[in-house]
């Protein structure tokens, strides 16, 4: 996907996620979500955290060239241990527990977002970044990694919150051609899914019956990982 489409996907799906939380009850903030032991406040906060690595990114200095793809960023080493899924988790919590309110929480996600978006548009279709994995990437394939997790966990927060999900056009496509490719894009329809219902079966969030798995499978999915 180019980098014009991943920084409109990330622009919208981002703007989606920050009007749903904007105004939220207080007491809303502290609801359980799928993702344990987060609550929507330390959720929203881990969203945040991962999206705020990029301006760090952009700042130093570029590889030589891209070694690593959207996909294979997700491959299974250490970065999704139970050393560094433990970290993750401790980020998120400190993140959430530094802010006073959950009013200041969809505050500073908004800010933070808005930033890394800015930045991203002014850079070359060609810019490359180093992770803090040590990926060599491309800008836009790693800014696709954040389209997956604002897209994949505002489906936990809209869960969680009872509401229905906010997932946008763009996002689920920039999704779905990085997990099935761009000539399956109608999986989903012919499975009988939306494109929410599809990322929730295909990252384990919903439960898939055999028909379903060998359904998949035919799909070629690209299984990832996420922490």
């Amino acid at each position: 996907m180019d980098h014009g489409r991943v920084l409109e996907a990330f622009r919208l799906e981002a703007g989606e996620l920050s009007r749903a939380v904007a105004g939220l009850p207080e007491t809303e903030w502290d609801r359980p979500t799928r993702c344990e032991p987060w609550t929507v406040r330390q959720l929203l906060s881990h969203v945040r955290v991962v999206i705020s690595w990029l301006p760090q990114m952009l700042n130093g200095s570029a590889p030589d060239k891209a070694e690593v793809t959207a996909a294979e960023y997700y491959r299974p080493d250490d970065r999704f241990s139970p050393q560094t899924n433990a970290a993750r988790i401790g980020l998120a919590q400190n993140h959430a527990a530094g802010l006073a309110s959950g009013t200041a929480l969809a505050e500073d996600f908004a800010a933070t977002w808005q930033q890394v978006d800015q930045m991203c548009r002014d850079e070359a279709e060609d810019r490359v970044v180093r992770t803090r994995h040590g990926d060599a990437m491309l800008l836009s394939e790693f800014l696709l990694t954040r389209v997956v997790e604002v897209a994949v966990h505002g489906l936990d927060l809209a869960d969680s919150l009872g509401r229905d999900p906010w997932l946008t056009p763009e996002a689920r496509t920039a999704v779905l051609e990085l997990l099935i490719g761009p000539d399956q894009l109608d999986a989903p329809r012919e499975l009988g899914w939306d494109g929410p219902t599809f990322l929730r079966k295909v990252t384990g969030r919903a439960l898939l019956d055999p028909t379903e798995t060998a359904q998949v499978e035919q799909c070629g999915i690209r299984w990832i990982t996420l922490g």
